[in-house]
């Protein structure tokens, strides 16, 4: 069974391989590791056994979320996995009173963009050249929770 678990600064090696398939540019391995000290993150997994599947990094920001990366294993992609990922998300949203949460995509990912939507998240702007290797436009989306 899929559990949601905090990293921890040994899974960062691995975090660091499905990020890297999956967001460009890739954080750095001191970057993440600053994401598991913050008070203010929630970087959590979704693993099976000692494996991970994927992770997702949320900030708080006085009372509303910032859904900063969510990434899964490209091999275990289609299988439920962002979707449990998103619940906790919104789990952590809702427990820490964080209201909305929002999150910017680049405008060319539609899989993320299909997932955003089918969990509640609507378009509120476009940025222009926010995203770099390669420049990109990036939509700002968010949601209410609940």
């Amino acid at each position: 069974m899929v559990a949601i678990v905090s990293a921890t600064e040994d899974d960062i090696p691995q975090i660091l391989e499905i990020e890297r398939e999956a967001i460009s540019p890739p954080w750095t391995h001191g970057t993440l590791l600053s994401e598991i000290y913050r008070d203010d993150s929630y970087f959590a997994l979704a693993a099976l056994n000692e494996e991970i599947l994927g992770f997702i990094i949320v900030r708080s920001m006085v009372d509303c979320g910032e859904l900063l990366q969510i990434a899964v294993e490209k091999s275990k992609r289609r299988r439920g996995v962002a979707d449990l990922l998103m619940h906790a998300v919104h789990d952590y949203a809702k427990k820490n009173a964080l209201n909305p949460v929002f999150l910017e995509v680049r405008k060319s990912n539609a899989a993320a963009i299909s997932l955003y939507t089918k969990h509640g998240y609507l378009l509120v702007r476009q940025r222009k050249d926010y995203y770099t290797e390669p420049v990109e436009d990036a939509m700002v989306m968010s949601v209410q929770i609940h």
